[in-house]
């Protein structure tokens, strides 16, 4: 392979300091030395080297360069061939290589000027020798080299080094331009002991690219997308790779070619890219999403400028999805069709209109729009589109009559919601008919005026016909129908209706003032029936204005008032008007009057005129009344024709008022008919009463600090003496209550219990014996004593045989005689002898008849 040579080579030729003239030299096969700002003194001398490798180890290769100052050696050595050539301007020349075993190979190098101190260019990934630096006073002493700076003795340490005392430098690791592309370091001489002999020169180290990273894609697949049908030049999308290398060089220049496209319809080559830019745009028309939706296209990537022998490639995906267009309009999928609907319905689906659209389904280059543009001037009918099918539904939006159009020829047409594209033309198959047919069924009865407006006066009587509300037929094809009429809500219960022809007849006293009656207007409904099969039947509402007549006298309002005892000038008497339920001119304004008799009314009352509705009603001047409760009748009328009139009686309560027109407490309490007699009496039984209380309390208080301070003989918790303890009471049943007391066991006579021998007698009878005596309580016993005389109280009583229950159980009940069962006298006591009975003499009197039975006395 030949490597490295179609790049263009850069040399640049440095100008030392003039003080570096006779201090340090510079001796490089790789570097270019100059000891004048513009021309060359050593002829011959190595300006840098070309590389070069036809692979099979450059036998007989030959360089030749265009420009004839500046020559190749066959080892690849630039030099000067004149003395005193000048560097003032850059300098560009062609080198060609040639060879048995190779084609003729160009390369541009390129010799400048620069004015810094040194400059070394090297190529990157190379081992080898930079150059050498010495010092003018090496022949008198013995001089160390040194060099420092980043890749020297800095991170990335031990990069370069040099020979301390040839003063050769040597790159010892391998570089990387992409890592680091320059370096600056310091080169220092000294003597044996340290000491500095040379100024330190600096040294500028470039790496030079080589073509060692592949272009990169970001994405290893990119998506774009091109409408159907798009003309040739229609931009697609944008690939592009990134190369690590130098972009100003060959190495970083990519340069993109399409390697396949799948499918390959309509063509192989639908689309090309920008091999610069990486643009992909459309060379041939034929896009059709309907045939191909998607195409898998394969970009590479190369770098070198896309020369394939020597640059590095990659591949990425681009998948192009044609996108749709209206290019396809809707076709019906017949020319008519039809349904049929039955009368008076709506929201009903007559008809169902299939269509088919190539485009996109469910976009709206897809979705249908459906419009009716004849036979339907009233707008019975509407299309509404299925979301999912895409079909037409041909839907009832307003009832249809079949008395007035049996049947409707409709003309419906299809298209998209989107536009159809440009140069596309509608199809024919886009419109067609539509026929309707109306189904007759049996309508209901309809009132023709509804609702039904009249007007009358209230009071009319009951039997009076105020109208006929009759409804009709709207079934005029079909037989003749009988309709018949019922009563369907009538609040007040007022009115009746024929249940042949309609007629309206009231039923009571038609009455204007009734909570029935709504502004004037008392409504009420019919229902109108007919004989079809099924029946059907309609409602009508009657709506009847009662005409007010003067029928309710007026009422006097307020009924309660006071008024003061005297004549005050800021209160002179009480507002009255009057209530009337009629209206206008049947209310207002009003008459009031004070009647004639009784004469004391007109005595001493007076009632003036303030408007229409109002009137005061006071004392006469100079009149003075008792305080207390007044009955004043008033006539009150009003403006009816004839008028009505009211005799209404108000209470006015006279009483003693202060300076504001108020009566004062003690003047309501005697005007409520109470005198000062009266009035005191109350209040001392009222103190009285209090008093009473009072000294209850004080009684309360005084007994309880008494029983407070009186010293207990024993805990009031264990005090249960002189109390009777009731817990509960558990009553019979009926049946508990059902038994004979004839079976309880009576002795006849007493003999046989004196006859008894002594300690032997029945188990419930009482011992005829002298009774113990118990100890007496002491009258005032003392608290320490207590203790003693219930002990003392405690053996009185087990040594005394006569106290209950006579250590024997009780009969409570008798069996009666005949029981089959035997004598339980009959069982005999049995002992082992191994039981020690005789404490129980110890016991006392209660346990001594066991004592006898189980002691082991001389009973036994």
């Amino acid at each position: 392979n030949v490597v490295n040579l179609l790049q263009t080579y850069i040399f640049s030729v440095f100008k030392l300091p003039l003080f570096a003239f006779t201090k340090m030299r510079c001796a490089s096969p790789v570097s270019a030395c100059v000891w004048d700002e513009k021309y060359i003194k050593v002829l011959s001398m190595t300006l840098s080297t070309v590389k070069f490798d036809d692979c099979v180890g450059n036998q007989a290769v030959v360089f030749q360069s265009s420009d004839p100052v500046f020559g190749v050696r066959t080892d690849g050595s630039v030099y000067a061939r004149e003395e005193g050539a000048r560097l003032d301007e850059p300098v560009r020349f062609k080198l060609t290589a040639s060879g048995p075993h190779t084609h003729a190979w160009e390369a541009v190098v390129q010799l400048s000027l620069t004015r810094i101190k040194n400059i070394l260019v090297v190529t990157k990934n190379i081992r080898c020798s930079l150059l050498r630096i010495r010092s003018d006073q090496d022949q008198d002493i013995s001089i160390r080299y040194s060099i420092t700076g980043v890749g020297a003795d800095q991170p990335p340490n031990e990069v370069f080094s040099i020979d301390p005392e040839l003063g050769k430098m040597f790159v010892t690791k391998p570089l990387d331009r992409e890592h680091r592309s320059s370096y600056h370091l310091r080169a220092h001489a000294v003597d044996m002991n340290g000491n500095q002999v040379e100024n330190p020169i600096d040294l500028y180290i470039f790496v030079i690219d080589m073509n060692d990273n592949r272009p990169e894609f970001k994405n290893q697949v990119y998506n774009g997308s091109v409408d159907e049908g798009s003309r040739p030049g229609t931009y697609v999308m944008h690939l592009s790779a990134f190369d690590a290398d130098d972009n100003t060089t060959a190495n970083g220049m990519v340069r993109y070619r399409i390697l396949s496209q799948t499918p390959h319809s309509p063509i192989p080559n639908m689309f090309t890219i920008n091999s610069e830019t990486g643009d992909i745009v459309t060379v041939a028309p034929g896009l059709d999403r309907e045939k191909v939706s998607q195409y898998t296209i394969i970009v590479q990537a190369t770098d070198m400028e896309g020369n394939l022998n020597f640059g590095l490639s990659n591949t990425a995906t681009a998948i192009i999805t044609v996108t749709d267009i209206n290019d396809n309009p809707p076709m019906l999928t017949s020319r008519t069709f039809s349904g049929e609907v039955p009368e008076n319905r709506v929201d009903l689906v007559v008809a169902n209109l299939t269509v088919i659209d190539a485009d996109q389904p469910h976009s709206p280059n897809w979705n249908a729009v459906y419009r009716i543009i004849s036979g339907d001037p009233s707008g019975h009918f509407t299309i509404r589109t299925d979301p999912i099918s895409n079909d037409g539904m041909v839907t009832v939006v307003k009832p249809v009559d079949f008395e007035m159009n049996r049947a409707f020829m409709l003309t419906a047409v299809v298209s998209n919601q989107a536009h159809l594209a440009s140069g596309i033309q509608s199809s024919l198959q886009s419109t067609a008919g539509v026929t309707i047919s109306v189904q007759d069924v049996n309508e209901p009865p309809y009132f023709p005026t509804n609702p039904k407006h009249i007007r009358f006066e209230e009071g009319v009587p009951a039997g009076t016909s105020l109208t006929t509300f009759s409804a009709s037929d709207p079934d005029r094809l079909q037989m003749q129908q009988i309709i018949r009429y019922l009563k369907l809500s009538d609040p007040a219960d007022w009115l009746s209706i024929n249940g042949t022809n309609g007629q309206i007849i009231t039923t009571a006293i038609l009455d204007r003032e009734s909570v029935y009656v709504k502004n004037n207007i008392y409504e009420a409904t019919f229902l109108a029936i007919d004989n079809g099969s099924p029946e059907a039947s309609g409602t009508g509402t009657l709506q009847i204005s009662l005409i007010d007549i003067n029928d309710n006298p007026p009422a006097l309002v307020p009924r309660e008032s006071q008024i003061c005892e005297r004549m005050n000038k800021n209160v002179n008497g009480v507002n009255i008007t009057a209530a009337d339920a009629d209206t206008d001119p049947n209310a207002g304004p009003f008459v009031f009057e004070l009647p004639n008799y009784p004469t004391s009314i007109r005595r001493n009352w007076t009632i003036s005129r303030i408007s229409g509705d109002y009137a005061r009603l006071a004392l006469r001047y100079q009149v003075y009344l008792k305080p207390g409760m007044y009955e004043v009748p008033i006539v009150v009328s009003d403006s009816g024709n004839p008028p009505l009139s009211n005799r209404s009686v108000i209470k006015v309560k006279v009483c003693p008022c202060d300076e504001h027109g108020d009566c004062t407490t003690l003047g309501a309490v005697v005007a409520a008919g109470l005198g000062t007699g009266a009035i005191i009496s109350i209040l001392i039984c009222i103190i009285i009463l209090l008093c009473m209380v009072l000294l209850f309390v004080v009684w309360i208080k005084r007994r309880e600090k008494e029983r407070q301070t009186k010293q207990l003989l024993i805990d009031p918790e264990d005090d249960v003496r002189d109390n009777i303890l009731k817990y509960d009471e558990e009553g019979g049943g009926e049946e508990d209550q059902d038994y004979d007391l004839s079976q309880l066991q009576q002795p006849d006579s007493l003999d046989h219990i004196i006859s008894k021998p002594p300690g032997v007698r029945r188990v419930d009878e009482r011992p005829i014996i002298p009774e113990s005596q118990y100890p007496i309580r002491p009258v005032v016993p003392h608290p320490g004593d207590i203790g003693d005389f219930i002990h003392e109280g405690l053996r009185a009583a087990d040594n005394d045989p006569t106290a209950p229950p006579y250590d024997s159980l009780l009969v409570f009940d008798y069996e009666g005689s005949g029981s089959t069962a035997g004598s339980v006298s009959s069982l005999n006591s049995s002992s082992t002898g191994d039981q020690d009975y005789d404490y129980l003499n110890d016991w006392g009197p209660r346990f001594k008849k066991l004592a006898d039975m189980y002691g082991g006395g001389a009973e036994d």
